[in-house]
């Protein structure tokens, strides 16, 4: 029982002085990023017409139809990333992959942002999406 505490002594206080630096490193990367900035810093901007683009598994996304194909996002963000942020930046989507579209779909929109950016609003933030008509259909 005794080797059990003495045999790699010298091992043993190492991996837990290893295992302890890991630990107050990561809790110390997850309190800073949950650190609220002060008001002072954070900007919002809108940017309106954002144009919306379909992903699909499809070769061919042109034959789908949108309701909207602009939207309005409002994003927030540190006010030295927003004074620089440039509406190409912000990328709409709507994701019509595996969607069965028999009769049109109601689809979310996702916005990709660059890092330390995060989304407000978006109007609409949900779009119909409605198939290409079959060949003889009008």
């Amino acid at each position: 029982m005794r080797d059990l505490f003495t045999k790699d002594l010298g091992w043993k206080i190492f991996s837990v002085a290893l295992a302890a630096a890991i630990w107050f490193t990561v809790n110390g990367i997850l309190h800073e990023s949950a650190t609220p900035l002060p008001d002072a810093s954070i900007k919002t901007i809108t940017y309106d017409n954002l144009s919306v683009t379909l992903v699909a598994a499809t070769a061919d996304v042109r034959a789908y139809r949108l309701a909207h194909t602009t939207v309005k996002v409002t994003v927030t963000g540190p006010a030295a990333v927003m004074a620089t942020l440039q509406a190409g930046e912000l990328h709409a989507t709507v994701n019509v992959t595996g969607a069965s579209l028999a009769n049109g779909l109601i689809l979310p929109v996702e916005i990709s942002l660059p890092p330390k950016v995060a989304i407000v609003a978006i109007e609409p933030d949900r779009v119909l999406v409605t198939p290409p008509t079959a060949p003889g259909k009008k």
